[in-house]
């Protein structure tokens, strides 16, 4: 491992995540560290909308993260797994095992351990979250979803913005792709949009923004994240703030939201960590 606060490029490379059957994806750091600080640790997963498999260039998300200090990893379950249920939660969930097992490698014992993940990204993240509550608890102490596509249905009234955007079809393809004819619609990890038990799971930050056709599906799981007793900040930011794996980058020109996603991550960590202070 290199020493902590020392800048590394972000290159891919191969990891073990499983030596039971050998399996490994490929993973990239993105390291923001402070030497001495117990800096937080996110696993991050990208977007794609389940059909891309190439993920060649950085993560501006994940450099946004990386600035405010965190240790980012970015795990490319999308290769390994061909963007399948189950194939690529169970790729994404072993990343989080490896993780964790090698927690103090990467940050500290008391680091905080965080998922994250846009788009297709967030569909993961928050089924890696579902996952870690029933076979890791109290394992990871946040989310980060931003614009999650979870719903299948897709028939939620800002899902048909998704028209001016041309993204439906794209959506559309990529649901199919992603459940396949394994019975993953039903399955709360494949679609966490439609599952039926949330209590217990880690605290979560939601972003979306007002021109985001997921702006509503990702609006009603924060609503059902806190009725189930989960801990939720939910934020829309202003149009032209949307996420870049989500609109084309001519729709895009201008409009990334660093600063702001840097505030909400910034004051998220925050949270957390004077909630673990208490206990």
């Amino acid at each position: 491992m290199h020493a902590k606060g020392q800048a590394m490029g972000s290159e891919w490379k191969d990891m073990e995540v499983d030596g039971a059957t050998k399996r490994s994806m490929p993973f990239r750091i993105y390291d923001g560290s402070m030497q001495g600080k117990k800096s937080p640790v996110v696993l991050y997963f990208g977007g794609g909308s389940f059909l891309d498999k190439d993920r060649n260039e950085e993560s501006p998300i994940a450099r946004v993260f990386a600035n405010s200090g965190a240790l980012v990893i970015e795990a490319d379950y999308a290769q390994p797994s061909e963007n399948v249920f189950p194939k690529a939660l169970e790729f994404a969930f072993a990343a989080l095992r490896c993780l964790s097992s090698k927690r103090k490698q990467y940050g500290g014992r008391r680091s905080l351990l965080l998922v994250a993940g846009e788009e297709a990204g967030g569909n993961v993240a928050a089924g890696v979250a579902l996952k870690a509550r029933d076979q890791m608890p109290n394992e990871i102490d946040g989310q980060i979803l931003l614009s999650p596509l979870i719903d299948p249905l897709m028939a939620t009234a800002s899902f048909r913005e998704a028209e001016a955007t041309g993204m439906r079809d794209r959506w559309t393809e990529g649901w199919s792709h992603y459940l396949g004819s394994g019975g993953g619609y039903c399955h709360p990890y494949a679609a966490p949009g439609h599952c039926s038990r949330l209590s217990g799971v880690a605290p979560a930050l939601i972003l979306t923004s007002q021109d985001d056709p997921l702006r509503d599906e990702a609006a009603d799981y924060a609503a059902r994240l806190v009725a189930a007793g989960v801990e939720v900040t939910s934020r829309v930011l202003p149009a032209c703030q949307g996420w870049t794996q989500i609109y084309d980058a001519g729709a895009m020109a201008g409009c990334v939201p660093p600063d702001a996603l840097r505030a909400e991550f910034e004051g998220f960590i925050e949270g957390l960590e004077n909630r673990t202070s208490c206990f």
